[in-house]
């Protein structure tokens, strides 16, 4: 793959930035992954020539991209990005697009190989800057935060992360766990023995797992207790040694169950805590553990938080949308307090 760069002739009539426009040439050396990269009907390059703001033509195995200086380069580098993502044998969504212009925009560089999770079923790679230093955060810290609106992928990811981290050995056993607020006291009503009561609960850790391993393995696993997916009530009075542990919904854990979970971490165990403050189910307005802990540990050595906003939403864009509408109806009604 080549690429070169000619700064096309400006009148002095142009604005400042159109001084600036210049022509990027990629050279692709496998023209088999051209469809995956540009997508159906070149939608893939319809929505990075809108969102950036740049005309993109492409000619056989090579594409021209003319446009102001930055953008230009900007659309270069999602190009490289999501070439070396259908070099690795992955499909490209409008997710993915969305994605590597997101990072493309604070980092003029392609995506690389130390940024994607690997699993037995796919690679995953993050979309947004903040995505990324939650997967440096979690190889880096023995305990990370991931706090931030749903739809961020701070669940999925640190499940990805843990199937890596089982895959190459660094750990035994997966631990995946959820406060479940909603049953409460009624959970003795709810039909079935304990596991079918609490089971929709957890429903969404096992959807993850089941995407990043073959449905097979994840059964032995659970079978062999290398893989256990539990309420937190079930973590009470055990040392989690050599293990990856998540902790799902945090913010539905009362700081004394955050304490608990918290001082379970054994010997060559990682642990990372995912919730968003703005969804705590927790009755008669009881403190939060998650905001509680966020509090008192912050700038502990060796504690990694992350922070997910609005735009660091992956789901439907609409998403992001009603997210950052209710931030700003929490906004002003504390303002009016």
């Amino acid at each position: 793959m080549s690429s070169n760069v000619s700064t096309l002739p400006t009148p002095s009539a142009r604005s400042r930035e159109a001084i600036s426009e210049q022509t990027i040439t990629l050279a692709f050396e496998d023209n088999r992954l051209l469809p995956i990269l540009f997508g159906e009907h070149d939608e893939h390059l319809a929505l990075i020539e809108h969102k950036l703001g740049v005309h993109i033509t492409p000619r056989g195995n090579r594409i021209a991209i003319r446009g102001a200086a930055t953008p230009a380069e900007e659309a270069r580098s999602v190009l490289l990005s999501l070439y070396a993502k259908a070099a690795r044998g992955a499909d490209i969504g409008r997710g993915d697009v969305d994605g590597a212009i997101r990072m493309a925009r604070l980092a003029n560089e392609p995506e690389t190989d130390k940024d994607q999770v690997r699993t037995r079923r796919k690679s995953i790679a993050p979309r947004t800057p903040n995505q990324k230093k939650y997967i440096e955060a979690i190889r880096k810290h023995e305990l990370v935060f991931g706090i931030g609106p749903a739809g961020t992928g701070k669940t999925y990811l640190a499940v990805a992360c843990a199937a890596e981290a089982l895959m190459n050995g660094e750990v035994d056993r997966i631990i995946l766990s959820r406060p479940a607020v909603e049953a409460g006291e009624r959970l003795g009503f709810l039909p079935g023995d304990m596991k079918e009561k609490v089971d929709p609960y957890l429903r969404p850790l096992y959807d993850a797992l089941y995407d990043m391993m073959p449905q097979a393995l994840v059964q032995k696993g659970l079978a062999e207790n290398q893989i256990e997916i539990a309420p937190l009530a079930f973590m009470r009075g055990r040392t989690l040694s050599h293990a990856f542990v998540i902790l799902d919904e945090a913010q539905n854990t009362t700081p004394q169950q955050m304490k608990m979970f918290l001082t379970r971490l054994g010997e060559g165990s990682r642990m990372v805590v995912t919730g968003d403050p703005t969804q705590v189910d927790l009755p008669n307005n009881m403190t939060s553990g998650l905001a509680d802990a966020l509090g008192i540990l912050k700038g502990v050595k060796g504690i990694g938080q992350i922070h997910f906003e609005a735009e660091d939403i992956v789901r439907h864009q609409l998403v992001g949308r009603i997210v950052t509408a209710y931030e700003k109806q929490a906004a002003k009604a504390r303002s009016t307090k």
